[in-house]
């Protein structure tokens, strides 16, 4: 397999943070999914993405059992640093 972006054929396995909007909070989803070594670019296949729906399904349904890992936060546009 090659990279469509890149052209690598060092494309692997690994383990993923796949990001899940909700709302204004973003759900960290651990998934091992095909990822190119040279650029990132990540592959799924139809198992992680039904995965990824049912998730968000969940998210939307407020019936996904979640644990907040930290928090982000945004500067006031315009602040002086």
């Amino acid at each position: 397999m090659k990279c469509v972006i890149c052209k690598s054929t060092d494309i692997e396995p690994k383990t993923v943070d796949e990001q899940i909007r909700a709302g204004e909070d973003i759900v960290l989803v651990p998934m091992t999914i095909l990822v190119c070594s040279s650029c990132g670019e990540r592959y799924y296949d139809s198992k992680s993405m039904r995965k990824i729906e049912q998730i968000r399904s969940k998210l939307k349904n407020q019936n996904l059992e979640v644990k907040q890992v930290g928090k982000i936060m945004r500067a006031q546009a315009g602040c002086s640093l």
